[in-house]
C-alpha cells in the first residue's frame, strides 16, 4: 500500500451539520499584532466530510485534508475529540 504525503490536521468546533455527511468546523488560531505584540483571534470555517453524520454542533473534532470531495470540500473529520456536555 503506498504512504500517503503528510496531511495537515486541524482541530475545531462543529458550527453546523444540517447537511447531509458534512458539516462545517470552525478553527481558531491566535495571530499576534505586529504593533502592539497583542495576540488575536482568528477564524477559519472548514467544509469536512462526515461519512456517518455522527458529529453535533458543538462537539470538537480533528479533520484531516483530503482531496476535493465536492466544490467546497476539501477535508475530512478524522475522529471526535469531546462531545459538549448536554442538560
Amino acid at each position: 500500500m503506498k504512504k500517503r504525503g503528510m496531511r495537515r490536521t486541524l482541530v475545531g468546533q462543529v458550527v453546523s451539520n444540517t447537511m447531509d455527511k458534512t458539516v462545517v468546523v470552525r478553527v481558531e488560531r491566535l495571530v499576534q499584532n505586529p504593533r502592539y505584540k497583542k495576540y488575536v483571534r482568528r477564524y477559519s470555517k472548514f467544509m469536512a466530510h462526515d461519512e456517518s453524520n455522527a458529529c453535533n454542533v458543538g462537539d470538537r473534532v480533528q479533520i484531516i485534508e483530503h482531496r476535493p470531495i465536492s466544490k467546497q470540500k476539501r477535508w475530512m473529520v478524522q475522529e471526535t475529540l469531546s462531545k459538549p456536555a448536554r442538560v
